[in-house]
């Protein structure tokens, strides 16, 4: 079948690692959109949900919305620590496929295991090897027998999903890491694919309407702006299809290869490649925090906690950004950081 406009991955193969819900979902029925054939891989399928899930969400539900909006949705129950399964997926893509365009790493099952406000030497030593066994070793070793599949063809892209496109300290050491690292990872697989053919960046979405915050928040996709009169940063929302229409735009993008090795936000690729969210918006959510942050600059400093929290987040992203150097200084001499001084 040819490629059409509306459909420029037709007869592409891709992996999401990682599709039973949230941005793994979104990725994956986005490049289902987009004309693909996606293996969507997790490990809660129908009538088996992983071991201490309390969500319903199933990847045989992923691949059916695959398939409703056009591609070719196909469920692989995957443990994607456990490297006989990792290597059993990508032999089956080969028999059926006999090529891989597109691997996808989101495998995370890190939110049960986070401590936040808790200092490194008081973790809990069990969640953190977990989390990095989820969030590291689980992307390490599916890359390690899914990019054969594109090196032998001289084509195809990685892409690491991560949290922010900065490398600043993301508030706790083990979420740090894992979320630092995706887009290391990125970045070393790239240096080592140079000559290869094969791209892999990584890519975060912004303020995520999944399934869980929905939940968490008590409203649903269709009056999810209930929680707008409680929270206003939800207002600039996205949902799981924005950064999935972002991960398609670039494999279907011809010159991608000028972008490996470095970590993009769905924001900053809906301004370049054009695409909208489901309901026809176009959030941007850099944007609208470098509005909130200078708001709260001039006006003189935070007002109550809320603000405080939020001039700390930025603080520990501009540090280590040169181009924002100054707003770092501005930010530590209000809330009297005296340490990792730009």
């Amino acid at each position: 079948m040819p490629k059409t406009p509306s459909k420029p991955l037709t007869g592409q193969v891709a992996v999401v690692a990682g599709a039973t819900r949230g941005v793994g979902r979104g990725i994956a029925v986005m490049l289902g959109e987009a004309g693909a054939t996606v293996y969507c891989t997790g490990r809660s399928v129908r009538g088996k949900l992983a071991s201490g899930r309390k969500r319903p969400e199933t990847i045989n539900e992923t691949a059916a919305l695959v398939t409703a909006q056009g591609g070719k949705g196909i469920a692989v129950r995957v443990d994607h620590t456990v490297e006989p399964q990792v290597a059993r997926l990508f032999a089956r893509v080969r028999r059926e496929e006999g090529r891989l365009d597109l691997l996808v790493n989101d495998v995370w099952g890190g939110d049960a295991l986070m401590e936040w406000g808790v200092p490194f030497w008081k973790l809990d030593m069990k969640k953190g090897r977990t989390m990095l066994r989820r969030a590291i070793w689980a992307h390490v070793l599916t890359s390690r027998y899914g990019v054969p599949l594109m090196v032998e063809r001289r084509t195809g892209l990685v892409v690491e999903v991560t949290d922010g496109d900065f490398l600043g300290w993301r508030g706790n050491l083990f979420y740090d890491l894992t979320k630092v690292g995706a887009i290391r990872l990125a970045y070393s697989m790239a240096s080592d694919l140079r000559d290869t053919g094969v791209s892999a960046v990584a890519v975060t979405p912004g303020f995520l309407r999944s399934e869980a915050m929905l939940d968490r928040f008590g409203v649903t996709e269709e009056n999810w702006r209930e929680h707008v009169k409680k929270d206003p940063h939800f207002a600039e929302s996205e949902t799981p299809w924005f950064v999935g229409r972002a991960v398609a735009a670039l494999a279907a993008d011809p010159n991608v290869r000028a972008k490996s090795g470095r970590v993009f936000a769905s924001w900053t690729l809906a301004r370049e490649y054009g695409f909208k969210d489901r309901d026809g918006r176009q959030p941007d959510w850099g944007r609208y925090m470098d509005g909130v942050v200078q708001a709260i600059l001039d006006r003189g400093g935070p007002k109550e906690s809320g603000e405080r929290f939020l001039l700390l987040v930025r603080y520990f992203w501009a540090h280590l950004e040169p181009e924002m150097h100054d707003e770092a200084r501005r930010i530590g001499d209000l809330l009297d950081i005296h340490f990792l001084r730009p």
